[in-house]
């Protein structure tokens, strides 16, 4: 039986060693710009992002050393989206994954920079040839463009734009699913495109993970919506109830808690329902799903 704990944490330590590594290159600075970095960089989570670009090249064959810069620079841009995302200026948040949120524990001005520095930075290891994972150029090239789309003003930017000009406003469900396509899918999605085109993958593959990473990345924003509601701030690491003090139009507002704990189970079937065609090298991306679901923060 695949041990979906022991997995998470190894990938986990993967992310963790490098992140560290990368952020301790003379080129990353120091002072308190680059303890900033670290600080919100290195603060734990969930890593998500890069172990779903693991699994996804694990599926094919690969390793995630296959990938692993891709899947560090992934969960950079994460990461500074966080940061930005709990400025006053936004969510106005005031805790992260139990800690301080960044702008909190130094000022609105080093938050933002170190936000700009982590993005910067995550596309400056991209496109240094010594980071690549690929030895086909074309093919980093690539990686470099999907994530930047992803990332960019018609994924996860404008995923948070219509988020923010959203509050208060009555969106159907379709708006509200188009919304979180972008704001949270974006990045999902890209980070299993990246891993699996690394090891790799035909256009088969790439087209029924697409669809896999469509429905989980649905899935988990649903799960968030319901944790917003339901979670406890000690577990989650962060404030709960701040969807509905900012009026957000979620899940649980539009459909209830029940119908949106099953919207999220049905969207985790169908995801499953996409890896039928691959072997037991997919595991990975068959627990992530379930677990996707079942998490408590």
């Amino acid at each position: 039986m695949f041990d979906l704990t022991s997995y998470l944490t190894s990938r986990r330590d993967l992310v963790e060693k490098k992140l560290d590594a990368l952020l301790s290159l003379p080129s990353s600075g120091s002072g308190q710009l680059l303890s900033a970095m670290r600080y919100s960089l290195l603060s734990g989570g969930k890593r998500l992002r890069p172990i779903l670009c693991f699994a996804a090249a694990e599926a094919l064959g690969g390793t995630p050393y296959q990938c692993m810069t891709t899947a560090c620079a992934i969960e950079m841009i994460h990461t500074y989206s966080l940061i930005h995302d709990d400025l006053p200026a936004m969510d106005n948040d005031d805790l992260r994954r139990g800690r301080p949120t960044c702008h909190r524990a130094y000022n609105e001005a080093t938050a933002i920079l170190a936000g700009d520095a982590l993005l910067t930075l995550a596309f400056h290891v991209l496109a240094s040839p010594v980071h690549w994972d690929s030895e086909d150029p074309l093919k980093n090239l690539e990686v470099i463009r999907l994530v930047s789309h992803a990332a960019g003003q018609q994924g996860m930017i404008e995923g948070q734009m219509i988020d923010m000009e959203s509050e208060g406003a009555n969106l159907s469900l379709y708006a509200l699913e188009q919304l979180h396509r972008l704001k949270t899918g974006a990045m999902i999605n890209v980070s299993i495109r990246c891993g699996a085109l690394l090891s790799g993958a035909d256009a088969s593959q790439l087209e029924s993970l697409d669809r896999y990473a469509a429905h989980i990345g649905l899935a988990f924003q649903v799960t968030d919506d319901i944790l917003n509601v339901t979670g406890d701030v000690k577990v989650m690491g962060k404030a709960t109830g701040t969807d509905d003090k900012l009026n957000k139009a979620t899940y649980p507002s539009l459909l209830g808690l029940e119908q949106a704990g099953e919207f999220a189970r049905e969207l985790v079937e169908k995801a499953l329902s996409e890896l039928e065609s691959f072997d037991g090298k997919a595991e990975p991306l068959r627990a992530v799903a379930t677990y996707i679901i079942e998490r408590n923060r």
